[in-house]
């Protein structure tokens, strides 16, 4: 039996850098959304759709609210949920003394089940029905993961990291164990229901030739998998990086020469890189994740988002959690918006909700399932509450265009401005409306 939502609604047909905002948007003020099955049957104007629900057909109402596609997370690290908010370093430290310790406690499989149930939680409360998740070296940390998602639902995608050197002894695997591992993994785990791996290398300095050689002929082997990993985050990186591979003519390279570069892979960051580099990117069909919060937290640097899209890479939009300082897209475009600011660059609200919908399921190769409400896709949507906060409803009041009203909720808005969030057809969270 369909269920009928009614709202307003909003999402991308195209994005709206490169064609006009009605070639870009659907937007309905009084919309409907017909759900079935788990996917989105129908979806226009109350008055066209109303009238051809079958008798009985519930009609659930939104008020003050409006319903867009499920906000799409292109990376992300769920063993990094309880480092979260930790003080004072910059990438490489940071790893050493915050990221490493705690991976190493998902040796313990219960860890791994207890992170992974808190973690989808929290993007629940977020609007993120799907997600691109780094595990830890350890094969169950996958396993928890995989199995909370599929519990739910979920269209989400994650992969053992890989990591045979620079790292402590108790989270190093060797490139033979992270091949049989990850082997194990994509027969278990990939293309079930809506779960998919990612082939995971930690970065370029934690893997040696060998393993990186390995990890480019699973690819070749598993061409529908992804790969996922860093590139190009932080100057002192990059500087080891060049001392690492002599031979690479730059950090992208390396990932080049190794076969990493293709569709469905994703790399994290790009801060560091040129236009040629950017030309490359878009030349293998590799994807960009825009990793706002934490460039700034870590004080990476500032992505020069519009160098990526003029060469034409597809660019998603990221928390990266721990790094990222909160799990909501709607916080991460905020930073977004500053970044670009920083950079003599403007985020227009379109552009920015692109990115975290539509854009990111085409950075993942996904966009003929999520990122829409088009009659056919999954039904993973979030909506967003006008009233969220006593601000958000003054401010929501004076907004006299969409393009306003979605400005303020990425200005304003974080996990109160969710009041629901649907993955598969279902209700996955529900919060209730401000007074």
């Amino acid at each position: 039996m369909a269920t009928a939502y009614r709202s307003a609604f909003v999402y991308c047909l195209e994005d709206p850098s490169k064609v006009s905002p009605d070639q870009a948007m659907v937007y309905e003020p009084d919309g409907l959304l017909v759900v079935e099955e788990g996917k989105i049957i129908a979806s226009g104007k109350v008055e066209t759709l109303l009238p051809t629900l079958p008798a009985g057909t519930e009609v659930i109402t939104f008020a003050d609210a409006l319903i867009m596609p499920g906000f799409i997370d292109t990376h992300i690290h769920y063993p990094q949920m309880d480092v979260i908010a930790s003080y004072g370093e910059q990438l490489l430290d940071w790893l050493e003394h915050y990221t490493f310790p705690a991976e190493g406690k998902f040796a313990d499989a219960g860890h791994c089940q207890q992170i992974a149930e808190s973690f989808l939680d929290e993007l629940m409360a977020n609007g993120t029905t799907t997600a691109l998740v780094f595990g830890t070296v350890h094969p169950q940390s996958v396993d928890a993961f995989f199995t909370a998602a599929e519990a739910r639902g979920l269209r989400m995608i994650a992969g053992k990291v890989l990591m045979d050197r620079h790292a402590p002894d108790f989270l190093r695997d060797t490139p033979e164990q992270g091949d049989k591992d990850s082997r194990e993994l994509i027969k278990r785990w990939h293309n079930r229901g809506r779960l998919s791996y990612a082939v995971t290398p930690r970065f370029a300095p934690t893997s040696s030739d060998e393993q990186l050689t390995l990890a480019g002929k699973l690819l070749e082997e598993f061409p529908d998998v992804y790969l996922h990993t860093h590139l190009a985050e932080n100057l002192d990186e990059v500087r080891w990086v060049s001392e690492l591979f002599p031979a690479a003519s730059g950090y992208l390279d390396v990932y080049d020469r190794f076969a990493l570069l293709r569709p469905r892979a994703v790399f994290a960051h790009g801060i560091h890189l040129d236009q040629a580099e950017f030309r490359r990117l878009a030349e293998t069909g590799s994807a960009i994740a825009f990793c706002p919060t934490s460039n700034l937290f870590l004080g990476s640097g500032l992505f020069n988002l519009r160098g990526a899209k003029e060469e034409g890479v597809e660019v998603g939009l990221a928390t990266d959690v721990g790094g990222g300082t909160s799990f909501s897209l709607l916080q991460t475009l905020n930073e977004g918006y500053k970044v670009q600011q920083l950079r003599g660059d403007k985020l227009h609200p379109y552009e920015a909700f692109y990115l975290a919908t539509l854009g990111g399921a085409r950075a993942l190769h996904l966009q003929d399932r999520i990122g829409s409400l088009a009659a056919g896709h999954e039904a993973d949507f979030v909506v967003l509450d006008a009233r969220g906060t006593r601000l958000m409803s003054q401010r929501m009041a004076k907004a006299a265009s969409l393009e306003e009203q979605l400005f303020v909720y990425m200005m304003l808005g974080d996990d109160r401005a969710i009041r629901a969030t649907y993955a598969n057809g279902q209700s996955q969270y529900q919060r209730e409306v401000c007074s």
